[in-house]
């Protein structure tokens, strides 16, 4: 069973496992890791591992890998 935190609780540049679920359903889930431009000032994006593309959505929710 995965221990499932809300996305705003993310640790900074770790690679962690996330989700989108809400009214819809769960879907989404995979491998991203949180990077801010400026911290505090602009929204994280969630980028694959590799670095190579950040993903078009804000999951809602995180789990440790």
């Amino acid at each position: 069973m995965t221990n499932w935190r809300p996305i705003d609780t993310c640790p900074e540049g770790r690679v962690v496992l996330t989700k989108i679920h809400d009214e819809d359903g769960e879907r989404n889930v995979q491998a991203l890791v949180q990077r801010t431009r400026e911290p505090g000032k602009t929204m994280p994006l969630y980028w694959y591992p590799d670095g190579s593309m950040y993903v078009y959505y804000r999951p809602t929710h995180w789990s440790p890998t």
